[in-house]
């Protein structure tokens, strides 16, 4: 306030995104009680770099009003409708279990926080009433120089037993008289994609799925990172780069690493250089994440994410692997068959991003009409095999693909139902799955059996709240309309809710 009163103008340097916006406003609200008519001015920027810097301070622009409004808007709906379940349904069960009662247990709820929830319960109860099926399938194979060659039967496999054995007998009927015979050799040139350019909620999925590191846990790193001027900013749904972007002496930063700077001079000095592929996401506020400088002297985890993002960036300004496929499909007693074999011609992007496998598989030489007899044909059998629990990666892309959350908030929607005891975390080897508790399961199991016009554990509501933010933010409605629309419809549903509430008791 005092600094406000001696000063003519207010340069608002916070993070360039929508809650960035909104702390911006809050500050020029407070700064134009001291002083009323302070001339406000935006800096924009993407990394905390000397050349951004300086451009930011010399092309200062506004700052968005409706951007910082949809925050707003966020901020008190969720307070709102948060505080009034989460009082309502602790007040109850602590009533009738006695654990509850203990400590400073809140049993929250969280318009986010809820549907998040019924994401695991619902992957947990799929996986719990699973019932496996056995199917049977004709396994034809050749063998040759001591290499054996498998043929995918193109029926896949059939779950009526006698069904099969007919067909099977077919087959086995016409051998030796009448061989398998080669009908096409396909031959083509194949690629493996380099990947797209990177976003937070790209980087999430990674973190937890290579790296082995709680979403959240990848988010701070990241924004350390940025805070330390070795990151671009780490919230961001682009995945598409500028035309203009100036890739080289990005790129050229990198040249010095021990493991993976020869690789950059291969993109600066040879013909390795190729231009990131364009995905479908533009925010129009921050470009992909990338290493905006070269560091050296990371240890542990922050060593772990700094070089995964250096190295996406660099696979993504390399070229697409190249390879050679060859597909042979095959006709025995009337079924067909086919097996596939590459031969990796160029590495090219797959050189530096470890994270991505393709391994080559080469196949005899076979000829167009060429008939051989089978080393083996046989009926075998398998059985279906029950679906994984959720992990953290997958719960990220359930939550982006439905709209629970933005990218900067899912982590700590998956930290808090973790937090409050409604998910437990379980390895399987290195592998983590989450697994609702018996009060997660209560909860949403119990919610579900309330005549609500909207489930409040599916996605649905919050989706359709997430794309009025977005109208909001596009200055398409106002925060007020938008407030009062949202807030009546948890109005009537938290009354039938509190109503029936002893269903979620029972």
């Amino acid at each position: 306030m005092t600094q406000a009163r001696r000063a003519d103008t207010l340069m608002i340097w916070t993070d360039c995104d929508r809650e960035g916006e909104h702390i911006g406003m809050e500050i020029v609200n407070v700064c134009r009680k001291a002083k009323r008519n302070i001339v406000v001015k935006r800096a924009r920027f993407s990394a905390i770099i000397a050349q951004q810097i300086h451009r930011a301070a010399q092309h200062p622009v506004e700052l968005d009003r409706a951007q910082a409004e949809s925050v707003e808007a966020r901020i008190v709906l969720d307070l709102k409708v948060g505080s009034a379940f989460t009082r309502m349904q602790t007040l109850i069960l602590q009533r009738n279990f006695a654990q509850l009662s203990e400590g400073n247990n809140v049993v929250s709820y969280g318009p986010c926080q809820f549907p998040t929830l019924g994401f695991v319960v619902q992957k947990y109860n799929l996986v719990k009433s699973f019932v496996s099926e056995p199917f049977w399938y004709i396994h034809l194979s050749l063998t040759r120089q001591g290499e054996e060659t498998v043929f995918t039967w193109k029926r896949g496999h059939i779950f009526d037993r006698h069904v099969a054995i007919s067909l099977y007998d077919f087959v086995l009927s016409t051998l030796p008289g009448t061989p398998a015979r080669v009908n096409r050799v396909t031959k083509k040139e194949t690629k493996k994609w380099k990947p797209l350019p990177l976003t937070t909620v790209e980087l999430q999925k990674a973190g937890s799925r290579l790296l082995r590191l709680a979403p959240k846990k990848v988010l701070d790193i990241a924004e350390h990172l940025y805070q330390q001027g070795f990151l671009s900013y780490p919230r961001t749904e682009t995945d598409q780069f500028d035309p203009q972007f100036d890739f080289m002496s990005l790129i050229q930063k990198q040249t010095v690493d021990p493991v993976w700077g020869a690789f950059a001079n291969l993109l600066t000095d040879g013909d390795g250089f190729s231009a990131p592929r364009k995905g479908k996401n533009n925010d129009k506020a921050h470009p992909p994440i990338h290493p905006t400088a070269h560091a050296g002297n990371l240890v542990g985890d922050d060593k772990r994410v700094y070089e995964f993002i250096a190295r996406r960036f660099l696979a993504s300004c390399s070229k697409d692997a190249k390879g050679w496929q060859t597909t042979v499909d095959v006709e025995c007693g009337g079924e067909y068959f086919s097996t596939t074999g590459l031969v990796v011609i160029e590495k090219n992007y797959l050189e530096v991003y470890p994270y991505d496998k393709w391994e080559g598989h080469s196949l005899p030489n076979f000829g167009e009409n060429e008939e051989f007899q089978p080393s083996v044909c046989e009926l075998r059998e398998g059985k279906t095999t029950k679906p994984n629990l959720l992990t953290e990666a997958d719960l990220v892309t359930l939550m982006d693909k439905n709209g629970i959350g933005t990218d900067a908030t899912i982590a700590q929607h998956i930290e808090t139902i973790i937090n409050r005891n409604y998910v437990i975390e379980k390895f399987e080897g290195s592998t983590k799955y989450l697994i609702p508790s018996t009060l997660g399961i209560g909860l949403v199991e119990g919610y579900n059996q309330i005549d609500l016009r909207v489930s409040l554990s599916k996605p649905h509501l919050r989706r359709e709240t997430e794309r009025d933010m977005v109208e909001v933010c596009e200055g398409r409605i106002s925060k007020a309309i938008m407030l009062e629309k949202t807030i009546n419809q948890y109005k009537d549903m938290f009354i039938i809710t509190k109503r029936e509430f002893e269903k979620v008791v029972s």
